[in-house]
């Protein structure tokens, strides 16, 4: 999508998701920069990330594959809203403007 990129992880249990996303969003930059040109690419500050159990995979990738076509009746910031209101998680709406 073009303002959000879904990651589909399997992290051991002695991983920190921070430093996952940090060394994730460090090399990628990187790469990108290097590979489009694009010198002002950047991520933004923050992230969000959703736990799933082994029965949950299949419906998680599910639903990255079909990202296209599903924001096409919800979009992707409102969504997130709902996800995090519904988990109980407290949004900061300066990762949103």
């Amino acid at each position: 999508m073009e303002d959000h990129v879904h990651v589909l992880a399997s992290l051991k249990p002695t991983h920190c998701l921070a430093d996952f996303m940090r060394e994730l969003k460090k090399s990628t930059s990187g790469w990108i920069r290097n590979e489009t040109r694009r010198r002002d690419f950047h991520w933004q500050e923050g992230y969000a990330a959703f736990t799933t159990g082994g029965t949950g995979l299949e419906a998680v990738r599910q639903y990255i594959v079909n990202q296209p076509e599903h924001h096409r009746s919800v979009n992707s910031r409102d969504e997130l809203l709902a996800l995090c209101k519904e988990a109980g998680i407290e949004v900061d709406m300066r990762f949103f403007e």
